[in-house]
């Protein structure tokens, strides 16, 4: 046993002089694109006809400052209409604090980062805005891996709300805990909720965006670039969202009205225009469908048989629009970013879907970065010879050199860990990936219900559109993750 420790002693000291070494192997390793298409199923473009797509952070890109709107607005109804202590009025949005996909635990009220098979990032989980230990962990929960009826208790913070969610959740939470007031977190994370969705429904965001849309929205030609290349190639085109017409209108009029080409109505690019659609309820629903007056902003009582063009529809369901359109559900791709309102329910209709991630584009240049990958390269190494050592001993049997081995071979390990997470968020690392470079419970969504995945719709413009996009077939989970780490071992 002693030669085996030896053994594993040298390869250590082999590989931190291998670690010199790194920078130039890199070099020849190839960088991912940011702006890529990812493909987690085969699809090929030339079979597409219909292309659909959700308005808000699909066709419509904001700015950082949105969150912050979103987030003082429901502060402010929360102290004002739920009668929370007026200090709430002076929490700030902290851009650095939450990410997307986290989960919030209704029963005990901590803030969640999961991995790909549910157990919890051991420097994941917060209480309030203070990150718990591992022992910690252990003690609320008994173990990291979420059972399925801990599970129950847990609510997934996915779309373009959750940053706001989360954040001022965990403000509200630090509070009661600061102020030594009792609590109960399913209580705070349903008024949240509540505050969050009246801003939405009661078009007080809306309108605060329109107010002042230079603030908020952000002008990009590329979007109706892309929209006319797909209709001169004879594709259909809907737009369905949950988002009144008036906001639809006046975020479309602003975002094209700067761009070459664009002098008809932004409505005359789509066959199909669906406004307030209700998602997820608008797939598995039988709500009919309306017609929106859009002068005198009332609906129409006769029965929508057939979409007109240039009208604008309200509600309705997936049952109906098949049966009027009469497209077939795998000639169709649907474009979105919320994983369960807008992807989940057609991707179980055998439409094709396309995940938007605005955050893939950042991540994907920090994983290019060469000093992310050297630190990705090194933890890879460390950790292979962490499980030789752990294979080679059992607890009992540790001497004094395993045990000094092991205590070197951990340091070395969360020293590259420390280092890849904070050039990522600050509290939860990345998106997409676990402090160990493993994917995370929102990767594991991504890869279930998004057929491709990229940053925006309009990356798409950098492929033919008789493209076919294959899984790429070195894959083991993400398609834009490259496993660094093995060749320098």
């Amino acid at each position: 046993m002693d030669d085996e420790i030896a053994k594993i002693r040298q390869e250590f000291n082999a590989a931190k002089q291998s670690f010199l070494k790194i920078p130039e192997a890199l070099k020849e390793m190839p960088k991912m694109n940011p702006e890529g298409i990812y493909v987690n199923k085969n699809l090929r473009l030339d079979n597409i006809q219909v292309y659909g797509f959700d308005y808000d952070y699909t066709l419509a890109h904001y700015s950082s400052n949105l969150q912050s709107l979103i987030y003082d607005l429901a502060k402010e109804h929360m102290v004002n209409e739920f009668r929370y202590p007026e200090v709430c009025i002076s929490f700030k949005y902290d851009p650095n604090f939450p990410i997307r996909g986290l989960y919030y635990d209704k029963q005990k009220g901590c803030l969640l980062k999961l991995d790909f098979f549910g157990s919890i990032e051991p420097d994941g989980c917060y209480f309030g805005r203070r990150k718990l230990s591992r022992k910690e962990i252990a003690e609320i929960y008994g173990t990291r891996h979420i059972g399925r009826d801990q599970a129950r208790g847990l609510v997934g913070l996915m779309d373009f709300f959750c940053f706001t969610e989360a954040c001022l959740i965990a403000d509200i939470v630090q509070y009661f805990v600061d102020a030594k007031l009792e609590f109960d977190a399913s209580y705070i994370y349903e008024d949240v909720n509540r505050a969050i969705q009246h801003v939405h429904r009661r078009g007080l965001v809306h309108r605060g965006i329109l107010s002042d849309p230079n603030r908020y929205l952000v002008k990009n030609g590329q979007v109706l670039q892309f929209v006319k290349m797909l209709r001169e190639k004879g594709k259909k085109l809907f737009l369905l969202t949950n988002s009144p017409y008036y906001f639809v209108d006046g975020g479309m009029r602003f975002m094209l009205e700067d761009s070459t080409g664009y002098t008809d109505s932004w409505r005359e690019l789509f066959d199909v225009v669906i406004a307030q659609a209700n998602k997820p309820d608008f797939y598995t629903s039988d709500h009919p469908f309306r017609c929106y007056d859009t002068e005198k902003d009332t609906l129409a009582f006769t029965k929508v048989d057939a979409f007109i063009p240039n009208k604008i529809y309200y509600h309705g369901c997936l049952k109906s629009f098949l049966q009027i359109t009469k497209w077939n559900g795998p000639e169709v791709i649907y474009f979105g970013d919320h994983l369960f309102s807008d992807l989940r329910g057609p991707s179980k209709a055998g439409w094709r879907t396309a995940a938007i991630i605005h955050e893939l584009e950042s991540e994907i240049r920090i994983q290019n970065d060469e000093t992310y990958r050297f630190e990705q390269a090194k933890f890879h190494i460390i950790q292979e010879l962490l499980g030789k050592l752990h294979a080679t001993v059992a607890n009992s049997q540790r001497t004094e050199a395993c045990q000094l081995l092991l205590a070197e071979l951990n340091e070395e390990r969360q020293k590259a860990r420390r280092m890849m997470k904070k050039m990522f968020n600050k509290s939860f690392g990345a998106t997409f990936l676990t402090d160990t470079g493993q994917e995370s419970a929102f990767a594991y969504h991504i890869h279930r219900y998004a057929d491709v995945y990229t940053s925006k719709a309009e990356n798409f413009l950098l492929y033919p559109p008789e493209a076919w996009l294959h899984v790429p077939f070195d894959i083991k989970i993400m398609p834009h993750h490259v496993k660094v780490g093995q060749a320098f071992s």
